[in-house]
């Protein structure tokens, strides 16, 4: 089963990207992205959407 969940920019907290993941998945999902409030790309944590 998925689940969705938020990406959220660790440097300004904008939420910025929705994406899915498996829910058996416990440890937290991190990503490099394009945050366009920080105008570059930063790493985004997984928050609760």
């Amino acid at each position: 089963m998925r689940v969705q969940i938020g990406l959220k920019c660790e440097e300004c907290g904008n939420r910025n990207y929705y994406t899915t993941k498996e829910k058996s998945k416990k440890d937290k999902l991190r990503l490099k992205k394009y945050c366009p409030k920080c105008n570059k790309h930063t790493f985004h944590l997984e928050t609760k959407v």
